[in-house]
């Protein structure tokens, strides 16, 4: 039995489905959990729980522990992977990154903190597109970027 929730046209896909689509794995898995959107294919919702466990906080920085900027990305990034990889005709295929623009961080994100990526197509030509991410915690932005891609076979 899947993890995967469909509440209208919404399908939450938890962490265990996450890992069927995208080959991170930690301490490199950015996110736990996607929202795809049925009725609009252009745009995701990943979700990472940042906890002080994570092992980027000992170096950055010891006693004041903030998310690296690049982490923050790469999260943003690893939802789209999965927004696209997880339509049947991705299958077997992988997403790499060509191109990051326009980014720019507005507050920290720190232990205990929910990140809230929001994703959209800017444009697709089904090998390669564009993407704008937004990062949120508790509405609030924390940053934003654009950023290339190329869908590549995985073999």
């Amino acid at each position: 039995m899947s993890n995967t929730q469909l509440i209208e046209n919404e399908v939450m896909l938890e962490h265990e489905e996450v890992l069927k689509y995208i080959p991170h794995r930690y301490p490199f898995l950015m996110i736990d959990k996607v929202k795809v959107y049925k009725n609009n294919n252009k745009k995701a919702t990943g979700y990472k729980c940042v906890t002080g466990n994570e092992n980027f906080f000992q170096g950055h920085f010891p006693g004041t522990p903030i998310m690296p900027g690049v982490l923050i990305v790469e999260a943003m990034a690893q939802t789209s992977c999965v927004m696209f990889l997880s339509k049947p005709e991705m299958k077997g295929k992988l997403a790499y990154f060509m191109s990051i623009d326009k980014v720019k961080f507005r507050r920290p994100v720190k232990p205990g903190d929910v990140l809230e990526l929001r994703v959209e197509i800017l444009k697709d030509s089904g090998t390669r597109g564009k993407m704008r991410g937004e990062a949120y915690v508790n509405d609030e932005l924390t940053s934003e970027a654009e950023f290339g891609f190329v869908n590549v076979d995985r073999k």
